[in-house]
Order: C-alpha cells, then structure tokens, then sequence
C-alpha cells in the first residue's frame, strides 16, 4: 500500500473549483439541476458530506464525466482519513493464501 503524507482532496472540494466556480454556479443552481437539496450539495462542497453512489450518477451525468470518477475520490478520500484515524488496522497480519 502507498504511503500518502498529504490527504488526497475531498469531492466537494473538486466540485467547487473544477466545476461550480469556473461555471459560475452556484450551489443552489446545482442542486436545482440535480434534482436535490440545496443543503446536500452545500454539505458536499463544504466537506461535510460525502458522494453516494446515487449522487455520483447525477454529478456524471451533469458534467459528462463518470460516476467511478466521484466515488473514486471520495473512497481515496475516505481510506486516507480511516488510516489516519486508527492504526490498529497496521496489526493485523496478512493470511498466507
């Protein structure tokens, strides 16, 4: 497993910059397009929420990308954070297949 120091960026945090900012959209346009709450794109773009796989279809089909690209962020994401959180998991030994 590679080592990251730094954690990858969050989906929101693409979203925003890669997306709603050069677009000129706001959050509430967003959402309006999406078909969802305002306050779950806020929560998305804030960092506060994470891409399901349903809102990553929506998010693909809005911006013509895929929806493997918005779960792979938020599961690299995701792995860093739990690997940062606990070490436990570094105990466990591998079983000899």
């Amino acid at each position: 497993m590679r080592i990251r120091k730094r954690p990858p960026t969050h989906p929101g945090g693409i979203l925003k910059r890669h997306y709603l900012e050069p677009l000129s959209l706001t959050i509430s346009e967003l959402a309006k397009m999406l078909g969802v709450s305002r306050k779950t794109i806020s929560k998305i773009v804030n960092e506060h929420g994470s891409v399901t796989p349903e809102m990553a279809l929506r998010l693909s089909k809005a911006f013509n990308t895929t929806p493997e690209l918005w779960l792979n962020l938020q599961q690299n994401f995701d792995l860093w954070h739990a690997s940062q959180k606990s070490h436990d998991w570094q105990m466990v030994e591998a079983i000899a297949v």
